[in-house]
């Protein structure tokens, strides 16, 4: 059965889904659950212990104290979108990355809008950590489809330093 939880952060309410087994989105965006929730059939639920995990993961993260979650996930995408996405997992808490440096490390060196690509579709934001890729001239940049005041909002959560 697929849930959701509304979690209150610092950047707003935030929902977060489960298929029973597996976080699958994190939402940032009202709009973008309607969207889901009309192609899906999703309830509300704060019985889910998955969900209150992660609830739970992201309090932490937001006060401070978590640098890493620890949820299991699950996102559909492409071969290479999913190599981008274990890419971003690895970008430590505090850090930045280059999308130059994302398709380096997947072995495709000049696939940087491709990994441009699969950062907005990313499913996870903040659990999958895609705001931690600035442009290579320091600049912040688009955000999982979302504003990018909320990208601000995470890199000055975690001191990354960046360009407007």
């Amino acid at each position: 059965m697929n849930a959701y939880k509304s979690v209150s952060t610092p950047m707003g309410i935030l929902r977060i889904t489960s298929d029973g087994t597996y976080i699958t989105n994190l939402f940032l965006m009202e709009e973008h659950l309607h969207d889901f929730m009309e192609k899906n059939q999703v309830q509300e639920s704060s019985e889910d212990p998955l969900l209150n995990k992660a609830e739970k993961q992201l309090n932490e993260y937001f006060a401070g104290t978590r640098k890493d979650f620890s949820l299991p996930l699950k996102q559909k995408g492409t071969a290479f979108q999913e190599k981008v996405w274990q890419a971003l997992t690895e970008i430590p808490y505090g850090t930045s990355c280059t999308y130059q440096a994302i398709a380096v490390k997947t072995g495709n060196p000049k696939a940087v809008r491709a990994v441009g690509q699969a950062n907005r579709k990313n499913n996870l934001p903040i659990i999958v950590p895609c705001h931690r890729v600035i442009g290579a001239n320091g600049r912040m940049t688009g955000y999982a489809g979302a504003n990018v005041h909320l990208k601000q909002v995470l890199l000055d959560l975690e001191k990354i330093p960046y360009k407007m």
